[in-house]
């Protein structure tokens, strides 16, 4: 019996769907992570490419739209357990060029911008408040990394009782691996996994 089997055989994997009301919720798509260099590497930039024409979708369709940013105070009294972990995070302050949102996906007047200090932007911030006064029931997921930060996002959304959907092709991480075996749990468990193209047309529909 292959994993798949045993999955299919307890019911899990069933579809939630695409609501009435849905949001694109942009994680960390920020300098840092696009850079190799830094916390990048892998299919992320891969992924901010493939999200720039559903940002312009999204903003076509008068979508709500968030995008969450990792930033810490530049004396570091707010870092906690995540930086002693990943110590190279505490850089990610106000000012930082490497916390800056990647240009080509920079916010513009309406859309809300999330600081962060924990792995999901809902953790400790307005975010799932302001999705509930603008009337959302599902969030459309892009960013990095897929084995972390995006993970993370996706079940707080479904905690929150969001229908929530991964864009498998804008969503990537530092390694494939841990890409690819997150995107099946979440698929089976937490979210539909689409193609940000198949989104499109879904919504089109």
């Amino acid at each position: 019996m292959s994993d798949l089997d045993v999955y299919e055989k307890q019911n899990f994997g069933n579809q939630s769907g695409i609501g009435k009301r849905p949001a694109l919720l942009i994680v960390d798509f920020v300098n840092g992570f696009a850079d190799p260099e830094q916390f990048g590497g892998g299919n992320i930039q891969a992924a901010i490419d493939k999200t720039v024409g559903l940002l312009a979708f999204a903003r076509a369709q008068k979508m709500p739209i968030a995008t969450s940013r990792v930033v810490y105070a530049d004396d570091g009294s707010d870092n906690g357990v995540f930086c002693i972990k990943a110590p190279a995070l505490a850089g990610l302050t106000e000012d930082n060029p490497s916390s800056q949102i990647v240009d080509e996906l920079t916010p513009i007047d309406g859309e809300y911008v999330v600081r962060k200090l924990q792995p999901s932007p809902f953790f400790g911030t307005n975010l799932a408040a302001w999705l509930i006064g603008k009337g959302v029931d599902t969030i459309l997921t892009v960013g990095c990394t897929t084995s972390g930060c995006v993970r993370a996002s996706v079940i707080d959304s479904l905690s929150y009782n969001f229908k929530t959907v991964v864009v498998t092709d804008c969503v990537g991480d530092r390694a494939l691996g841990p890409h690819e075996a997150n995107l099946f749990d979440m698929g089976q468990k937490y979210a539909d996994l689409m193609t940000a193209d198949e989104v499109m047309a879904a919504i089109k529909g």
